[in-house]
């Protein structure tokens, strides 16, 4: 067994050090390693060397004994029977306990390095006025070398008590040995060994205690994180009390080897301990209760400014962008005149939703899959940046038939995905589906040309086997359909051409085929640790990584890209946020590509790093992306030459770079409470806020929070609109009125090795008291119970719903997106239809908009918000009717299709015809749900409307 453990352990160091020499980041494993084993060596040597030279001395000092009763004779007997496994026993003790007391040292490198490397933050904290870089590298440290310390003397102390005990040393039965002896006895040296131990363990625990008073600046309260009116004036001088009480006590214990008698320094720590009931626990309660209680409010005043100061700081939200926000209910024509260029930037397609209709339309072969959940860029399609709906085509095992699964086909055969498709984020077919700007196999579209075989990406399997002789590798089907093959030229993985590398990879992946199969030859790479995620947090364990990465084509290169987080949880008086509770919402309930975090509480978080991970060779480059954070300065200090200067991003790079979503749901519920300005306001807590839940989530992420959206979007006060992430605010309680919207401005422009100076704007916009703004679940049950009919006249929202369902399709909600335009906010939540079948898909089959207390639906946004606003869709090139034809259609409840003026002209006269034929079609199969029939209508009707238009003597078609 030790042999196959050994063999294992050298292999997996073998693999280890082979893979992060193959992506060139040797270093940072030598540094883990280095600094990991010299922490071991020290914990070992502290804790095992001390239990060690506790039995040695005991041993050594033990006393000769006479047996004088038969209590001491039995005890003579033990000492006899253990004698001849001693030396066995004070080796394997001492090793064992050593060995946990390394681990335990190894497993903190993380806070060694940190202190090593630490530097000022150049900000103090509000109540001991030193900098915050002491707080979070240096107390951390000392708190693990306080903690490490009390563990190795009570061993040691413990130990001591057992050998001096049993050698005679300690006899708790006293002099004489009866049952009525006065005290315990000890031998002179077992007096020295006994009282030097524990005056060593009250000196360090003076230090825990001392040291406790800057713990207190993180610690959780009632209301606030760290220094309170209770904690500034009781737990903190008594701190410095109970420090002195322990010293105290250890200088009895240091009396006693003189005296020779326990009753000093046992009443000692008697006292002390009643002194830390008292100081520490009787006292601060007193003062909390008839001190602070009575006017609590005044007392606690300057510390909740200090915490919602520290809070804002720690969160990076101290620039934030306010306004109040006197949001319209009104929704009347004109409106949306000045938002023309948000209302045509409106993002249609639901990336939650549409991963299917990839599937379907974009699939090509069983073997290549879509994630669940797509993610937004941005690309330029017609001179003009557009938010795109993104994805690549990943490798599916599961879609390989049982048939040609094996070995061989697993490792080396089908070993890699292909291609980037992207979709217009708002534009659609006449059927509700996505128009695709990059597709097809080979890649076609408004990418260029770039490499597009996805060797490293999301979900892929375990390891795959490339290069090596001949062309083995799938591909993709030729136009004729028959199957092209590739064989892998990068330099990605780890080279197999050494036959102890082969060895050291069956034996770590405990498959004998790597080192026996043919499939394996000269020139063979294997590949493995592929998801891109996984492999920034192995070349930079101090990161945490943002759950949703996202792929871009970046010169040339399809680049994984990756938000890096430097945290820390012990920033003196900033809130503690639970990363897993703030990151889970809707998507990663139901999404396996987009994760909550999972890193425990922080209380600081900075996104310091841009990284990215290239989907063909698997090259890891991480940027600093924040090169003033202190934390990432001190980790670079210890990582030397890992992280490379922003200045070397190239243009390409940060025109696709994004602010992260992970970040910015940890700020959205920090905000919940610390957007409140006055610190009364925030002590009676009347102003609560928090993060509506999802009003369009399925089954299986009811009561999960509502997601942030990318949006391009104008906020108030913006000249353009900008590419932004938002999210919403409901109060706290039965409410469901919106109180609050946030953005921040997430494009980080276009220019090479520098940030635009917008990029990371926190703007939030407060509703005030006296408004009542419909809130995201109001305008849901409003669509879900709404009589409202089509802009068209034919069908209610509730019927067109009601058909779609008894016909046997899913309906599915969209992302319902909300947007502050008009003076007000405009919802918009896209409605998909998905017939039943086995390869069905969803499509987009209508449009809700609301806006105030009105709401509007059609089958395209344009029509929506035309009927909605009377005719001001605000998006060009929409038709935009008269407002009164408009209000004349809605007011009356009946139908209000355009309907052409007859004319002479024998084709204006065909056209009309055939425009109201497309129409009627389309309403009837509508109502029969038969979504195929309404697709080809629209386009029919569309032909029809172009031609009319043509033919008429205006140029246009006179709406009645």
């Amino acid at each position: 067994m030790a042999a196959i453990f050994l063999v294992r352990l050298v292999a997996g160091a073998w693999t280890q050090w082979a893979w992060f020499d193959s992506v060139g980041f040797v270093g940072v494993l030598r540094t883990q390693w280095i600094t990991q084993g010299v922490l071991f060596v020290i914990g070992a040597l502290l804790t095992g060397g001390a239990v060690w030279t506790s039995l040695a001395v005991a041993h050594r000092a033990r006393p000769v004994i006479v047996p004088e009763s038969d209590d001491e004779l039995v005890m003579e007997r033990y000492r006899g029977a253990f004698e001849p496994i001693r030396r066995r026993v004070w080796m394997a003790v001492p090793a064992l306990v050593g060995f946990f007391g390394g681990a335990t040292a190894a497993s903190q490198w993380k806070l060694a390095l940190l202190w090593l490397n630490r530097v000022p933050f150049g900000t103090k904290d509000a109540h001991f006025n030193k900098d915050i870089g002491f707080f979070v590298f240096t107390v951390p440290w000392l708190s693990f070398l306080v903690g490490l310390l009390t563990m190795v003397l009570m061993l040691a102390l413990l130990a001591a008590l057992l050998a001096h005990y049993l050698y005679g040393g300690l006899n708790f039965r006293g002099a004489g040995g009866g049952a009525h002896s006065r005290s315990p006895r000890t031998s002179a040296a077992a007096r020295v060994h006994l009282c030097v131990l524990a005056a060593a363990l009250l000196l360090v625990r003076a230090g825990s205690f001392w040291l406790s008073r800057y713990e207190s600046t993180t610690a959780a309260g009632s209301r606030i994180t760290g220094v309170t009116y209770t904690v500034d004036h009781a737990i903190i001088p008594t701190r410095g009390v109970l420090a002195l009480a322990a010293l105290c006590c250890a200088a009895m214990f240091i009396a006693t080897i003189v005296t020779g008698t326990w009753r000093v320094p046992l009443v000692g720590v008697a006292m002390m301990t009643a002194v830390a009931v008292l100081v520490g626990q009787v006292y601060p309660a007193f003062v909390q209760r008839f001190q602070v209680k009575p006017s609590e409010a005044s007392k606690e005043t300057p510390y909740i400014k200090d915490a919602m100061a520290a809070t804002m700081r720690a969160y990076g939200l101290g620039d934030i962008d306010r306004r109040s926000y006197s949001a319209t209910t009104d929704a009347s024509g004109g409106q949306l005149r000045g938002d023309t260029a948000t209302m045509r930037g409106i993002r249609l397609l639901d990336p939650t939703v549409v991963g299917a209709t990839f599937q379907q339309l974009q699939g090509r072969v069983n073997y290549y899959r879509f994630p669940s959940s797509l993610d937004v860029d941005r690309y330029t399609t017609n001179g003009e940046k557009r938010d795109t709906v993104v994805a690549v085509r990943g490798l599916n095992l599961a879609g390989v038939p049982a048939s040609q699964r094996n070995w061989v086909n697993d490792h080396t055969v089908y070993t890699h995905g292909y291609g980037v498709v992207a979709a217009d984020g708002g534009k659609l077919t006449s059927e509700g589906a996505p128009v695709f700007v990059e597709k097809d196999m080979p890649t076609s579209g408004v990418l260029g040309k770039y490499e597009p075989r996805i060797y490293f990406g999301e979900d892929m399997p375990g390891f795959s086997i490339v290069g090596g002789q001949g062309a083995r590798e799938l591909d993709h089907p030729d136009a004729s359909g028959e199957q092209k093959r590739t064989r892998y030229a990068g330099k990605g993985g780890v080279a197999l051409s050494n036959p102890m590398s082969r060895l050291a990879y069956a034996v770590t992946y405990g498959d004998k085929n790597i080192l026996l199969s043919d499939a394996v030859s000269d020139g063979s790479r294997i590949i493995d640790n592929r998801d891109p995620s996984e492999r920034v947090k192995a070349v930079a364990p101090w990161l945490t990584t943002d759950g949703d990465v996202y792929p871009s084509v970046v010169d040339g290169r399809v680049q994984w890209i990756v938000d890096g987080y430097t945290t820390s949880d012990n920033y003196p008086g900033a809130a503690k946020s639970n990363l897993s509770g703030a990151t889970s919402d809707s998507t990663t309930a139901t999404s396996r590509n987009v994760r909550a975090l999972r890193d425990g509480q922080v209380n600081y978080i900075r996104n310091s790093v841009k990284a990215t991970v290239d989907a063909y060779s698997g090259e890891v480059k991480l940027y600093a992306w924040e090169p003033n954070d202190p934390m990432l300065k001190a980790w670079t200090k210890a990582f030397g030459g890992s992280v490379k200067p922003m200045s070397q991003m190239s243009a390409d790079l940060v025109s696709h770079v994004r602010y992260p979503s992970d970040l910015f749901k940890v700020q959205r519920t920090v905000l919940e409470t610390y957007h409140q300005n006055d610190a009364s306001e925030f002590f009676n807590a009347s102003d609560q806020w928090q993060v509506p839940d999802d009003p369009t989530a399925g089954e299986n992420a009811k009561g999960q929070p509502q997601p942030p959206y990318y949006l391009t979007l104008a906020m108030p006060g913006q000249k353009a609109p900008s590419y932004s992430l938002t999210s919403t605010y409901i109060p706290v309680g039965s409410r469901q009125n919106l109180t609050g919207y946030l953005s921040v401005d997430s494009d980080a422009g276009s220019e090479a090795g520098k940030k635009a100076s917008s990029y990371g704007r926190v703007r939030l916009l407060e509703m005030p008291g006296s408004t009542s703004v419909t809130g995201p679940a109001q305008f849901q049950n409003d669509l879900d119970s709404t009589t409202r009919t089509s802009a068209d006249g034919s069908v209610p929202l509730t019927q067109f719903l009601s058909q779609a369902r008894q016909s046997g399709s899913t309906v599915a909600r969209g992302n319902l997106l909300t947007l502050p335009v008009g003076g007000g906010f405009l919802y918009v939540e896209p409605i998909y239809v998905q017939a039943r079948g086995a390869t069905s898909y969803p499509l987009q089959r209508a449009v809700v908009v609301g806006f105030g207390n009105k709401l509007a639906w059609a089958p395209t946004l344009e029509a929506a918000l035309d009927d909605l606003f009377a005719g001001d869709s605000g998006a060009d090139g929409a038709p935009q009717p008269s407002q009164d034809d408009a209000n004349s259609g809605k007011d009356s409840g009946k139908d209000s299709t355009t309907k052409p003026s007859t004319s002479s002209n024998a084709t204006l006269d065909k056209a009309l015809k055939d425009l109201q034929k497309a129409y009627d079609d389309g309403q009837a199969a509508m109502k029969k749900g038969d979504w195929k029939a309404y697709g080809e209508a629209q386009q029919r009707l569309q032909k029809a409307l172009d031609s009319a238009t043509s033919a008429a003597p205006s140029g246009s078609v006179t709406a009645k």
